[in-house]
């Protein structure tokens, strides 16, 4: 299977610049970049934004750019229009993978072996349409969950019937949550395919977790020191 990595970041955000704001001495875009440069299976490199500044960073560290349209560049734009733009650019260079590794510009937490793993996955079972990172957490397990009904007292999202359901989360089905750092798609199954699982449609719906204890993001500037400890616990 052809491999690609896609690094995507745009730059209007509400912390400014956050993708290249340093972080131990390096932009942040850097360490998802070499994370996957370091990955012996990933054949191609691009990074996708509407901002020259994160496009000339992705192409300092080694990746092809792609320049989006500013509507791709909004706040409002959705990540799987961004991906089937990049599809197609990829389309009219010839050179569409079979494996699209999408890499967050704004996390820290990818390790090359993670990346390596889930590449793997696909390749030795090319039924599953996606490997992305999840974290398992009870605490805030969907019937945990509460939402304001139309008289502001608190209700369940969901209507249990008969259902028991326990208040000791250690008595819960397993409840995951899909990381933001970076998502392995098998094109053909996932941004090629016709049913997903929303929120995330573009994933398909043969969607693997690769389980990790932590996987932080940046959107405030209590992030980065937050992925700053992350870095200095993991490597």
């Amino acid at each position: 299977m052809k491999v690609a990595a896609l690094l995507t970041g745009r730059g209007a955000n509400t912390l400014p610049d956050k993708n290249l704001l340093p972080v131990l001495g390096k932009p942040l875009m850097t360490y998802p970049a070499s994370a996957a440069k370091a990955s012996a299976l990933v054949d191609d490199f691009f990074v996708s934004s509407d901002d020259d500044k994160i496009l000339d960073a992705g192409a300092a560290a080694g990746y092809k750019k792609i320049k989006r349209p500013p509507e791709l560049g909004t706040p409002e734009a959705k990540h799987v229009d961004v991906l089937l733009h990049a599809l197609k650019f990829l389309e009219r260079e010839k050179n569409v993978p079979d494996v699209l590794v999408v890499l967050l510009a704004n996390s820290v937490s990818i390790k090359t072996e993670w990346i390596d793993d889930c590449i793997r996955i696909i390749q030795e079972r090319p039924e599953v349409s996606a490997v992305v990172p999840a974290v398992q957490d009870q605490d805030r397990h969907p019937h945990r969950a509460k939402r304001h009904n139309p008289e502001g007292f608190l209700e369940s999202f969901f209507d249990f019937e008969e259902q028991t359901v326990s208040s000791n989360r250690q008595e819960l089905e397993p409840s995951y949550f899909l990381c933001h750092n970076f998502w392995a798609l098998n094109v053909r199954l996932s941004l090629l395919g016709k049913d997903g699982q929303p929120p995330w449609e573009f994933m398909g719906d043969r969607v693997l977790p690769y389980v990790v204890e932590d996987c932080p993001d940046v959107h405030t500037l209590e992030d980065i020191s937050r992925s700053e400890e992350w870095l200095r616990k993991n490597f």
